[in-house]
């Protein structure tokens, strides 16, 4: 199966797809950054429902309910450890375990932020260049995923994603 992967800039809470996944740490507290972002618009029980699940090893995936978002699932994607540190390895485990836990659920359209790139300080460039490649080798694997979306908020971001998921495989 194949899936139209888009970029667009904006509010992942306001997102059309069925889920957002939330760039977390591995004991599910939510922060500054994405995640707070969710929990100001979704209310707290996105985060006391994430923490139950925890902690997870950094890379794996966890999904909660939406809360007041109009999303069926948050998929809480453990970037990071309780150091707060991320490396190219978790960003591109953390990004297919959220395809795969996604995909179990039956979810059509995902939605991603920027793994990493907040307070785990990782190069946005390289971060890009990670996820687009984890979601593109994962497409052949995907039985529900017809949709998967990076939602980026800044400019540099959206443009950066948007060129690597428009780059030609060799």
């Amino acid at each position: 199966m194949s899936y139209i992967i888009e970029t667009v800039k904006g509010d992942i809470t306001r997102t059309n797809t069925e889920a957002i996944v939330n760039a977390a740490n591995n004991e599910f507290w939510m922060g500054a950054g994405v995640a707070g972002a969710i929990k100001r618009a979704g209310g707290e029980i996105i985060e006391e429902e994430a923490m139950k699940k925890g902690p997870v090893m950094p890379g794996q995936a966890v999904y909660t309910g939406a809360g007041r978002l109009t999303l069926k699932y948050v998929v809480h994607a453990a970037v990071m450890g309780q150091d707060l540190k991320t490396s190219d390895k978790l960003i591109r485990q953390a990004t297919v375990a959220s395809l795969s836990l996604a995909d179990k659920l039956g979810v059509e359209s995902i939605a991603f932020p920027a793994f990493g790139t907040g307070v785990g300080g990782f190069p946005i460039k390289a971060c890009a260049y990670i996820m687009v490649r984890a979601v593109k080798g994962f497409e052949s694997l995907a039985a529900n995923i017809q949709r998967v979306q990076f939602c980026l908020f800044d400019d540099v971001a959206y443009r950066l994603f948007t060129d690597e998921v428009n780059k030609k495989e060799d």
